[in-house]
């Protein structure tokens, strides 16, 4: 049986797949798709929170390698080399720093590693795949993951106007987000605001720094003393790479080509839309005060470094 919040959240995702545009209605795009998901959760109840989650994560691995058949990988590589050296020095700056912040804050240590893991590398997937090494409970995970989506949904909206307001190139504001926006969801969607080079040089720039949750997982483990704990690898990346070294060395048509884009554009929507359905009030009340000021703190340092490393060195 069909409830009144099930039939509005099947309708806003038709609205944002279908070709609306051809009636002349404006197609959603990603911080409208973000927007309503987050007044769906707050008016609504989600009426099916485990399909939610799921479709959100497995949602956007597909887009993310449907985007791959759209990028060569001889230029990829070229445009974000400076922005990959970079990431070395991010990624250890931050989680040394949120360690130290975090400790000073005297907040719980697990809580403050699993944020500092979400700043450095990439959002909510870095916290799933070093939670389960951590043995992180459910407090710690929901508390982490909060915070990181909050700061993700604000990230959307603010970043890309930013950009603008700095004159920035699109490989500048590229590298920028990848750098500074926590998720690969929120990541590749101001990077598709910003346009098709943004686009391109944020997704390869934040997959990289995806691949640090290998070593992440290894150091944590070692860390915290847990023996035969899982690490969860993302292979999707992988995939990624595959596609793009296709798209590289075998003449794809065309129709192939944009069907793939079609996908990888609405399909990030569309996740945009579930992972703000999927925040609620109570994640929201959870949070406290302390982690969300770590949080804060390291996203301020992280993003003004990188802004400042990237207008610099990126012309």
């Amino acid at each position: 049986m069909f409830s009144a919040s099930k039939i509005i959240y099947i309708a806003i995702i038709a609205l944002i797949i279908l070709p609306i545009e051809k009636l002349g209605i404006p197609q959603i795009n990603a911080p409208i798709a973000l927007l309503a998901g987050l007044i769906f959760a707050f008016t609504l109840k989600n009426p099916c929170p485990k399909f939610n989650k799921k479709t959100s994560k497995y949602l956007l691995q597909v887009a993310v390698v449907c985007l791959g058949f759209n990028m060569n990988l001889h230029e990829s590589l070229k445009s974000g080399s400076e922005g990959m050296m970079f990431t070395v020095v991010s990624v250890i700056g931050v989680m040394v720093l949120g360690i130290l912040i975090g400790y000073w804050f005297k907040l719980n240590r697990k809580t403050a590693y699993l944020i500092s893991s979400g700043t450095a590398i990439c959002g909510g997937s870095a916290i799933a795949a070093v939670g389960p090494v951590l043995k992180a409970n459910e407090n710690e995970m929901a508390v982490s993951l909060g915070v990181i989506f909050i700061l993700n949904a604000i990230a959307l909206f603010i970043f890309p106007p930013i950009g603008h307001m700095l004159d920035m190139s699109q490989q500048q504001f590229g590298t920028w987000a990848a750098i500074a926006i926590h998720d690969t969801s929120s990541v590749v969607g101001a990077g598709e605001q910003y346009g098709e080079i943004a686009l391109q040089m944020a997704t390869l720039i934040k997959l990289t720094r995806a691949l640090w949750i290998i070593p992440l997982a290894l150091v944590t483990m070692f860390l915290f003393r847990e023996k035969g704990s899982k690490i969860s690898i993302p292979w999707f990346i992988f995939i990624f790479i595959l596609a793009m070294v296709v798209n590289t060395y075998v003449p794809l048509p065309d129709w192939f080509v944009s069907t793939m884009v079609w996908i990888a554009r609405r399909g990030m929507v569309v996740t945009l839309f579930l992972i703000g359905a999927s925040l609620s009030l109570a994640t929201v009340r959870q949070v406290g005060i302390k982690p969300l000021l770590l949080a804060v703190a390291l996203w301020i340092i992280i993003s003004i470094t990188s802004l400042t490393v990237v207008l610099n060195t990126i012309a």
